[in-house]
């Protein structure tokens, strides 16, 4: 295997290609939930269930396929990886937008997916070697106004294009811009990452698929199935033992398919379990906020995405300054203050009520996302220079598979919490009531009440779980990134 080291110019027209394609995957990610409900009137799907596995199957293939990322980034130049990747992504679009069915757009979906779950590890392993690790806070910085910037714009985008157009719109928009990238790719991309020979555990890739598949299946579908449902526990269930099974294993392989002696660096593993904490409070955001919005408030989908606008744009203006802060300050002080903020807006939130003014609520919101930007990528950044430059493959796939795990289970729990809390309340307030006095206003108007109650509770359940976070980040310490420093890392990484 080539040397693995920093290169001496970072490529920054080959890193611009990349995030232009990066940017369009994950944007077309964002894009679907706003039209799910149009997508089953227009193909005449009955079940939510059903038309949902539009965003479950893609989010299965990415769970599956981004765990043998670390081994297809060392097996394959980054050229390679990226035109295949592109290339598949494509045509996965292009189906979805000419499908007469919802069988061929699952499939288009799923080919996007295929193409589409390289895109983030492949984008950060060539920033880690592009620049040298006192820099890397700044470089990641401008990744993450790529990767939380795409997918917060989605769905403003996702509101008008379904109100005044066709949904298959949001398919035919990206195929120009995803054609861009891969002949740009196939013009100008060049390989900076070295290979080596590698063989593939199919056990693992196996015991991985069952595992993190089983897994993010099962907590998706618990949100509209519920807990009780077999089909729920089961597949938890067969997740969570094929997931032990496929750990015991990668400590028993020598080249295992994720290496996770990446969680031996304590700020690695502290960098990675504040991920998973913020990953899950982030996405219940994501989700609660345009609940009470459309629901409790009546609002329409796109003037709700409008609404979430703001606070997307400040992640987006926020990400590449706070990679900055980073290489001034380190994570401890952007960590807590960050957290601070998200513990306190969400808390803030808890208290929204039927009447509360729009330009309060986007000002939270706005608030909560300027506080998440602060943590995301310093403390992933922190965790990932402590690693010897041969396990970067390794510590994104990490990253991004834990990250893909944590939003399942964080927007499927806080969902249940929501809904069970609020079918209590509808319950209590019509026992409180004279049967004969209940008529269709009045069951609407305790339905509102009952599901602003429901939020109200997710969203302090969430504030706590942020909490958990922000005391976590007191144990956060800045890696050395001295020459010093590195070539001692890479001198005992290279003796074991």
């Amino acid at each position: 295997m080539s040397e693995l080291k920093t290169l001496k110019k970072p490529p920054y027209f080959m890193i611009g290609i990349l995030f232009f394609g990066a940017f369009v995957s994950f944007l077309n990610n964002s894009l679907m939930n706003v039209a799910l409900p149009s997508i089953m009137v227009d193909l005449g799907i009955e079940k939510y269930s059903t038309v949902q596995w539009l965003s479950t199957g893609y989010m299965l293939v990415s769970g599956i396929l981004i765990p043998v990322s670390a081994f297809l980034l060392l097996k394959f130049t980054n050229r390679t990886l990226f035109i295949v990747a592109m290339s598949l992504f494509t045509l996965g679009t292009i189906v979805a937008a000419v499908a007469p069915s919802f069988g061929l757009l699952l499939t288009g979906r799923m080919i996007q997916a295929a193409g589409s779950s390289v895109m983030s590890p492949l984008l950060m392993n060539i920033m880690l070697i592009s620049f040298p690790r006192e820099k890397r806070g700044t470089a990641m910085g401008v990744f993450g106004l790529v990767m939380i910037t795409a997918p917060a714009l989605g769905p403003t985008l996702s509101g008008y294009i379904v109100e005044y157009h066709h949904w298959r719109l949001l398919f035919e928009m990206i195929i120009p811009f995803a054609i861009l990238s891969l002949l740009l790719a196939v013009w100008k991309l060049e390989n900076v990452m070295p290979t080596k020979k590698s063989s593939l555990d199919y056990t693992s890739v196996l015991l991985s698929s069952i595992g993190f598949g089983g897994m993010l299946y099962g907590f998706s579908a618990a949100s509209s199935a519920g807990w009780s449902d077999i089909t729920v526990y089961g597949t938890i269930a067969i997740g969570a033992v094929a997931i032990i099974a496929f750990v015991i294993r990668q400590f028993k392989l020598k080249e295992p398919l994720l290496n996770l002696t990446v969680y031996k660096y304590p700020m690695f593993a502290l960098s990675s379990i504040i991920s998973v904490v913020n990953a899950a409070a982030m996405f219940s955001g994501m989700i609660l906020t345009p609940a009470y919005v459309q629901s409790v408030r009546g609002i329409t989908p796109f003037d709700s995405g409008l609404m979430m606008l703001p606070g997307a744009i400040v992640m987006g203006i926020m990400s590449p300054i706070t990679g900055k802060l980073f290489d001034k300050f380190g994570p401890r002080v952007l960590g807590f203050v960050g957290l601070s903020i998200t513990t306190l807006t969400t808390y803030m939130l808890s208290h929204l009520q039927v009447d509360t003014s729009i330009g309060y609520i986007i000002f939270l919101y706005s608030a909560r996302m300027f506080g998440i930007s602060m943590v995301m990528m310093p403390l992933m950044t922190n965790g990932l220079n402590q690693l010897p430059t041969r396990l970067n493959p390794h510590g994104t796939a990490v990253n991004n598979t834990v990250q893909q795990v944590a939003g399942a289970i964080g927007t499927a729990i806080f969902i249940t919490i929501m809904n069970s809390r609020a079918e209590k309340s509808a319950v209590e307030q019509m026992s409180g009531l004279d049967p004969a006095t209940i008529t269709a206003e009045v069951k609407a108007h305790i339905s509102q009440l009952a599901l602003l109650e429901g939020i109200q509770f997710t969203f302090v359940i969430s504030a706590i779980t942020s909490v958990v976070a922000l005391l976590l980040t007191l144990f956060m310490k800045r890696v050395d990134v001295s020459e010093a420093a590195v070539a001692k890392l890479e001198k005992e990484d290279a003796a074991r």
